[in-house]
């Protein structure tokens, strides 16, 4: 009998052990999944905020283009190099800044030297508003917002200093400023360095597609339509351009690369010959006015590019405004203006985003990525410094405007600032009415 109670007693402390045992294997595996979720958790993060960084994509075939623009709107910069070591990342990444910052691009074979030089400066670099690049606007690397991959305040002789540090600015706005900057002045240069990994990359075609879809003679890949087709049965299928995202990448080549990877990068020698051939260049035209309308926006001027709302603007600015994945679009659609022979066309479309964001408090999510993108894609050195003025004047919290170096925005102050005895309300009247000036 009392073997029989000692085995109970044995069976008993085993099933308690059993059961602890079992319960703390499970406590084990439930923590390590919680530990694994605060990780996870943990590193989105630290990738939303710019901690660690990879290349942005231009889109995707089976899902909307995303950009910094998209990505980054309420956190920090976001790019890098996909895939790739933190520090073979850091390496390549300095590797370009300074080949951009020492490196003036020189003349190609075929090519004019204001081919292919920065933003078409002129010799004396005077903007628009008649503020010529002299001493009393000359930055330094110790300036507060200065941005060494911005070269929109620096002069020839600046650029020709070689690499230098910036000031380093803890502010998450000018983080993702200075983010876009590198990608800006990489093409604003004319692609001095692709930073994208080698094997991202499409091998360059020699037949020439991005010629040959704008000519009629190619369709595009994967939609399998012409350029015509585009022109007559796309425009105004408003549901189509938003959703599906292969076609922007052949109404809008570029020197680089998207995401949709059945497309080609644009070659110089396409570029040259697409300057040459009107048909091209008018099929380019139609192709903008196609993504005007979807945007809302009406041009009413050939001549000079200027743009204004459509009659169905609050609609499509509707859309514009809760698809975010459209400014990278825009973004594209600048770059290729200033590529493919309307680089006049850029600037008051620039302003029309500014003034609609701005001034009539329009498309709050386009607003950031017009400030820090679709600004520096002007090519003109002036007349982008123009646009910066405005947008500094209508800004409503300039504390925060991180787009300009501090020494340039307070000389545009002490311009604006009402002097002793002035009504200061119709001093507000009258800076609205000049600010574009």
């Amino acid at each position: 009998m009392r073997t029989v109670s000692l085995l109970c007693g044995v069976c008993r402390l085993v099933v308690i052990m059993a059961w602890f045992g079992i319960n703390s294997v499970f406590n084990l595996i439930w923590r390590t999944a919680g530990f694994i979720w605060r990780y996870i958790r943990m590193f989105g993060s630290m990738v939303r905020h710019g901690v660690l960084r990879w290349r942005k994509d231009y889109g995707s075939l089976k899902e909307p283009e995303r950009s910094d623009e998209e990505t980054c709107a309420k956190e920090e910069e976001e790019t890098c190099s996909e895939g790739q070591p933190e520090a073979a990342v850091r390496k390549r990444a300095a590797d370009t800044d300074r080949e951009l910052t020492c490196k003036r691009p020189r003349s190609e074979e075929g090519e004019s030297e204001k081919d292919v030089s920065e933003e078409g400066e002129s010799e004396k670099d005077v903007s628009e508003d008649g503020e010529p690049d002299d001493e009393e606007y000359r930055v330094e690397t110790s300036d507060e917002f200065y941005c060494e991959y911005d070269s929109t305040w620096e002069t020839e002789e600046q650029q020709e200093d070689g690499f230098r540090g910036s000031r380093r600015i803890r502010h998450y706005k000018f983080s993702r400023f200075e983010s876009a900057a590198r990608d800006m002045q990489n093409y604003r240069h004319n692609y001095p360095s692709q930073s994208r990994p080698q094997h991202w990359m499409k091998p360059v075609s020699d037949d020439k597609p991005n010629l040959k879809f704008y000519l009629g003679l190619k369709s595009s890949v994967p939609d399998g339509a012409f350029i015509h087709d585009f022109h007559n049965e796309w425009y105004g299928a408003y549901d189509i351009l938003e959703f599906v995202h292969s076609y922007i990448q052949w109404l809008f080549p570029l020197q680089e690369p998207g995401m949709n990877y059945e497309a080609s990068t644009l070659t110089k020698e396409e570029i040259k010959e697409f300057l040459q051939n009107n048909t091209a260049k008018e099929n380019l035209l139609k192709s903008y006015r196609l993504m005007l309308d979807f945007y809302g926006i009406e041009l009413c001027d050939e001549e000079t590019g200027e743009v204004k709302r459509a009659e169905n603007w609050r609609e499509r600015f509707d859309n514009l405004n809760s698809h975010t994945h459209n400014n990278l679009r825009i973004t594209r659609i600048l770059k290729c203006l200033g590529t493919l022979g309307y680089p006049h066309y850029q600037a008051p479309l620039v302003h029309f985003f500014l003034e609609e964001t701005l001034v009539h408090g329009e498309l709050p999510s386009v607003k950031d990525s017009v400030l820090s993108y679709f600004v520096f894609a002007v090519l003109d050195k002036g007349q982008r410094r123009s646009l910066i003025k405005f947008a500094y004047l209508n800004y409503d919290r300039k504390d925060e405007f991180v787009w300009c170096p501090k020494k340039i925005q307070m000389k545009w102050s002490q311009k604006v600032m009402p002097k002793k005895g002035m009504n200061v309300e119709y001093l507000s009247l009258s800076n609205e009415d000049g600010a574009g000036n």
